[in-house]
């Protein structure tokens, strides 16, 4: 296989043996609290983030594990995080959602719906401030988009002129409200940016190689022009909304559910790569391998983490 188009199978892989990981783990009371999984969308994450330079800037909204990954954050650290252990990416005080990694300019995992579109924002205006010319990507998801925050951002962002890439995932739920039944125009979300003179444009959530494209172009343009643009990646989850909801919920059919599996990207992206001749069914078993080692070290190495002490825990707390 080609060096690019292994980097994306093996990164939408890692994301996806991760996360199947990440599941078991929580099923065994390992890993606590909320979390969300992201199997199914990994292609928006790994598209996306492939985009990018080193020096950019990264927020992401509470379903962070595969953004983190994608953007280089070490494995084993994000597998600690969610352990709660001290060599975790946050010292074991963030958790699953809220994931932060500065090193990589992974600047958090966020709770709060929507609110970390103000954020990119700020981090968009503080580059502007510095005459640098690097880019700020901001996902959330489809649920934020009927949010205040959501349409004061982009105003600003519009207003100011400043180098953010709005990335909205939608994944056709809101927890578990369809997305046809919560808002306006919900096969054409991105074109609320008309409102705010943005650009605009919506991709094939589940297809890596149209959502690198889609988003280079917007790179580009911000760094070129400092402006902003919405992109909207049609996708789909499959897995319920967090762990504590069921694989499938009672805001779906197993029909349908299947339905969006025909287009998994861990199924048509290497038998794209196979079509080309570019990747051997050994290929493809080789990287699943090496991917599959990696999580094993990672839990290996959280379950081996110390856990925080007491005084620890009382460190890093300002009120």
């Amino acid at each position: 296989m080609t060096d690019d188009l292994t980097l994306l199978y093996r990164t939408m892989l890692l994301i996806r043996r991760f996360e199947e990981r990440v599941a078991e783990l929580y099923t065994l009371g390992k890993i606590g609290g909320f979390c969300h999984l992201y199997n199914g969308q990994e292609a928006v994450a790994t598209g996306a983030i492939t985009a990018l330079r080193p020096d950019d800037y990264v927020l992401v909204y509470y379903r962070d594990h595969g953004h983190a990954l994608a953007r280089g954050a070490d494995p084993k650290r994000v597998m600690a995080e969610l352990f709660g252990k001290s060599t975790g990416l946050c010292r074991g005080k963030g958790g699953s959602m809220h994931l932060f990694d500065v090193a990589h300019g992974f600047l958090g995992g966020y709770a709060i719906v929507g609110e970390h579109l103000a954020l990119a924002v700020g981090v968009g205006l503080a580059i502007k401030y510095r005459g640098g010319d690097q880019v700020v990507t901001c996902f959330f998801g489809d649920g934020a988009v009927n949010g205040g925050m959501f349409h004061e951002s982009l105003n600003l962002a519009a207003l100011w002129k400043l180098p953010v890439v709005f990335v909205c995932e939608n994944n056709q739920f809101g927890m578990g409200t369809p997305i046809a039944v919560a808002m306006s125009l919900p096969d054409r979300l991105h074109e609320k940016a008309e409102a705010y003179g943005m650009a605009h444009d919506v991709v094939d959530g589940m297809d890596v190689l149209a959502v690198r494209d889609r988003v280079a172009d917007a790179v580009r343009r911000a760094r070129a022009e400092q402006t902003s643009t919405l992109i909207e990646a049609k996708t789909y989850r499959f897995v319920g909304h967090s762990m504590r909801d069921p694989a499938h919920g009672v805001y779906r059919t197993r029909e349908e559910l299947e339905a969006h599996r025909t287009q998994d990207p861990l199924k048509t992206f290497p038998r794209l790569l196979k079509d080309k001749g570019l990747a051997t069914d050994e290929d493809l078993a080789r990287v699943d391998r090496d991917v599959r080692a990696i999580v094993d070290e990672a839990v290996a190495f959280a379950e081996a983490s110390p856990t925080l002490s007491s005084a620890e825990i009382e460190e890093d707390v300002y009120a």
